[in-house]
């Protein structure tokens, strides 16, 4: 087959309308930023939410002696019960609750989790609550099983939280059949106190809807003690990862906490999705909990990243953004230089190669007018970015 044959055949596939979901622009920057590298320049990344920090020490010791030992073969579907056991142990060590570890899902990150959870709970055309601004796969993947995401715009004087009142009013334009919530949150960096998602919560148990509560955040909290869904009540789907907190991204690895009696059709759905997790990042994950002290260095890292951009910002010029409440996201307003945060962040990354991503991937009714920053790698990188920063803003 020449070539111009195979091109012509490929072009005639057909491709599934659901297939056709927006990318995840955040990918698109650093993709940008990658040839900028390539070229010989020093970028500083803002775009992504990945820590620069290693797993724990204690993680990749385990997973390199139980390599050092032999096979690696599959684990249970639901995950090694060592693992189990130990997140449900991280409940009531944690939050003061007792979680039986029958309802822990081990799970392929937290996206793996959420696929699993909407595939669950969800049939096509059922019409899911989401903030907006939010994580932009949320939306990406309940389209791509035939959902209906519901943006709901949120506001600031609610920490750009959902609330009771904006899950009615989208509920009587057309029933909803569930609510997914985070907090800490991306893109904002805010949090819900107790009793927002306790209100939350009550309304969508009202309402007849699942409750899903996305924590991948939790432990990067700085306002005050972040509150689990599961503290609130058992009807709730719970889902985590060990990317964040302890700097585990790229080993794929996250949980489940799930309602009493649902275990079983997790465990279905994942024994024909995936089969299992990979051992040596579940036997990596076991063993990070033991790493707690370490990653809390890591987190005071943040902490001074924080200091660095809340303080070094409004000097630079960048003068309005959320509060920072968690994660390590900073949400600015730029509307005060640009109605294109895309083309905006494409300027900068090109003027002074500070990396940050367009607003447009979180929200699409306001998002031309926001950046999110991340300050996920080191303090002296924080300070450098508020130097160029300052400075392609004072070019004009």
């Amino acid at each position: 087959m020449t070539a111009i044959a195979h091109r012509t055949h490929a072009a005639a596939i057909a491709l599934s309308r659901r297939s056709a979901v927006d990318p995840f622009i955040v990918m698109d920057v650093m993709e940008h930023a990658a040839r900028i590298e390539a070229q010989g320049g020093r970028v500083i990344h803002l775009e992504v939410g990945q820590p620069a920090a290693p797993a724990p020490l204690v993680a990749r010791q385990a997973a390199a002696t139980a390599l050092a030992a032999g096979q690696v073969g599959y684990t249970a579907a639901l995950g090694l019960p060592a693992l189990r056991a130990r997140i449900a142990r991280h409940y009531g060590e944690t939050h003061g609750v007792a979680i039986d570890p029958e309802r822990v899902v081990v799970t392929n990150g937290s996206s793996g989790g959420f696929i699993l959870a909407f595939l669950a709970l969800f049939e096509p055309g059922d019409r899911v609550a989401i903030a907006a601004p939010g994580y932009p796969p949320y939306r990406h993947v309940l389209s791509a099983l035939g959902c209906e995401p519901v943006l709901i715009e949120t506001r600031g004087e609610d920490r750009h939280a959902l609330t009771p009142e904006g899950l009615m009013a989208a509920h009587r334009e057309a029933p909803l059949k569930g609510v997914l919530v985070a907090s800490p949150a991306n893109p904002t960096g805010t949090m819900m106190d107790r009793p927002a998602l306790s209100a939350l919560h009550a309304c969508a148990r009202d309402l007849g809807l699942a409750f899903i509560s996305d924590e991948i955040y939790h432990g990067l909290d700085y306002a005050f003690p972040a509150v689990s869904a599961v503290e609130i009540g058992e009807d709730v789907t719970v889902i985590n990862s060990f990317s964040k907190y302890f700097c585990m991204t790229g080993w794929r690895v996250g949980w489940m906490v799930v309602p009493p009696g649902v275990s079983r059709t997790m465990e279905r759905l994942q024994q024909n999705l995936s089969i299992s997790v990979p051992t040596l990042s579940q036997i990596a994950a076991d063993a990070a909990f033991e790493g707690r002290a370490e990653m809390d260095l890591v987190k005071a890292s943040y902490v001074e990243n924080r200091r660095i951009l809340t303080q070094g910002l409004p000097k630079a010029g960048l003068a309005r953004f959320l509060p920072a409440d968690g994660a390590f996201y900073l949400y600015a307003d730029v509307s005060d230089f640009t109605d294109d945060s895309a083309a905006f962040a494409r300027r900068m990354l090109d003027a002074v190669h500070v990396a940050a991503t367009p607003g447009v991937d979180f929200d699409p009714f306001h998002g031309r007018s926001f950046l999110r920053i991340s300050y996920a790698g080191s303090p002296p990188d924080m300070a450098q970015a508020v130097a160029r920063i300052g400075d392609f803003l004072n070019r004009g």
